[in-house]
């Protein structure tokens, strides 16, 4: 039990201490579990400041490391369940695994997920037994192996950063630090707030400086919301997101591939606009399969009514090799655009070593693609420079980041509009959708920069670099 120096400890029977553990892992598990409904579509973000404060109040009495370990790892990994249920549709319903494989699949990888939090919080309670002092351990400690967490969740394994602490404050009042310190920096915020909580239920009195540092960190942050980190630049552009809508059994379905070739040819040359993008994947081709010309009368539409057409597609340079891609034809470049994405899905876009054995067990297609380069040029539409993403690559904020720094570094034009073309069909009409839609978000609250969403069934939306809102 960590404690502030001018307190005692209390003793207590090895039978109080096991029912104190068994009560405190029950209630980490049930707050993590209900942790989801600070994220998007709910976006109650206070939930997720009580449910920290919870585990943080259980950390700072923890009298082993161990048990601050299980603290975490049953709070993170109850979190994981609930917040990303919606996989066992991609691995099931598309995927052709047995239902009761792919819950325990999903339940594996948020388990083991979960140990990254544990082992944070492991090494946060040898660190802080050593001080023994409870508002340190609460407001220094807590939150700084929490955020470490998150971090390398962001990157170990290729990264899974998916419902990071940080992503459930695109709408509060430490939405205005994102500019600063992105998305994990917030979720550390978030931790100090919810320790300054903790500390006031352990030490059961009040305390003036927990109290005063939360009402500052809130206070400071609405204030940064209302400050304008970046300027508008260029001329209007007239935009046409396309939302095909196509069900994902049928997508990939031999029989109707043409009727999504010709779904999606009608929609792009319904009209034209400075920018007409289309979902990630529209076409369901490899780009050596397409009907002849189909590709051509795109492009000569574009030409023929000043647009940029960006079209999503399997691209496939040689035999036996294929991008997940997007290809841009616009009457200011003789030559076509084309995007591929770099940041490839784990078994839905890329096979480990040592998993074909589990790819086999399903029946995703186009499971093994070649990666793009990090760095890609963005497209000139009417002397605005828009940077496209695609699909799970908007999850990692700081090679979007990295992309928008070389290009100022390398004197090439800056990318001042975001793009992100998705399929995420996969995982039906569950709350994955808003997810994603308040990933973006986060994007452009971090870049200061406006996104433009094109999806098959999820929000086709315009963000504006407020992390508003704007169409849908």
């Amino acid at each position: 039990m960590f404690l502030d120096s001018a307190n005692t400890p209390p003793t207590l029977s090895s039978s109080e201490l096991q029912s104190l553990s068994r009560i405190s892992l029950l209630a980490c598990a049930i707050a993590g579990g209900v942790t989801v409904f600070a994220f998007a579509p709910f976006g109650w973000w206070p939930v997720q400041i009580a449910t920290l404060s919870l585990l943080t109040y259980y950390f700072i009495r923890a009298s082993r490391p161990r048990d601050a370990f299980m603290l975490g790892w049953v709070f993170a990994s109850a979190f994981l369940i609930t917040g990303t249920h919606w996989l066992v549709i991609s691995l099931h319903t598309y995927g052709g695994l047995p239902a009761w494989l792919a819950i325990i699949a999903i339940m594996l990888l948020s388990c083991c997920l979960g140990l990254l939090y544990g082992v944070a919080l492991w090494i946060g309670a040898r660190i802080a037994l050593r001080i023994n002092h409870a508002s340190l351990a609460a407001i220094a400690i807590a939150p700084a192996c929490w955020m470490l967490a998150d971090w390398t969740r962001g990157w170990i394994f290729t990264g899974f950063s998916w419902l990071a602490t940080g992503y459930a404050h695109t709408s509060s009042p430490l939405a205005g630090y994102s500019a600063i310190v992105g998305v994990y920096g917030v979720g550390w915020i978030s931790g100090v707030v919810a320790g300054c909580i903790a500390l006031l239920l352990h030490t059961g009195h009040l305390q003036r400086t927990a109290v005063g540092l939360a009402i500052v960190l809130l206070g400071m942050g609405s204030a940064l919301s209302k400050v304008q980190w970046t300027e508008t630049n260029g001329s209007l552009v007239r935009v046409r997101l396309l939302q095909g809508k196509v069900p994902q059994q049928m997508k990939f379905d031999e029989a109707n591939i043409l009727h999504s070739l010709a779904l999606y040819r009608d929609m792009i040359t319904e009209a034209p606009a400075d920018l007409i993008a289309t979902p990630e994947t529209a076409v369901p081709l490899l780009s050596t399969q397409l009907p002849e010309n189909y590709l051509e009368s795109l492009a000569h539409f574009a030409w023929e009514n000043n647009s940029t057409v960006l079209v999503g597609i399997p691209w496939s340079p040689a035999p036996g090799i294929y991008f997940n891609s997007l290809t841009g034809y616009s009457f200011a470049q003789t030559t076509p655009y084309r995007y591929d994405k770099h940041h490839l899905v784990p078994f839905g876009e890329f096979i480990p070593p040592g998993a074909r054995w589990f790819i086999d067990m399903m029946h995703i297609p186009l499971g093994d693609f070649g990666r793009g380069d990090l760095y890609q040029a963005p497209i000139d539409v009417r002397d605005q420079w828009v940077l496209p993403n695609i699909c799970y690559e908007d999850l990692f904020g700081e090679e979007i980041a990295a992309q928008i720094s070389a290009a100022i570094d390398r004197g090439s034009p800056e990318p001042n509009i975001l793009l992100n073309v998705s399929n995420i069909a996969w995982f039906g009409d569950t709350i994955a959708l808003p997810q994603h839609l308040q990933i973006s978000q986060m994007r452009t609250l971090e870049s200061g920069r406006p996104m433009l969403r094109a999806t098959n069934t999820g929000a086709t939306a315009v963000i504006n670099s407020k992390g508003q809102i704007t169409a849908q």
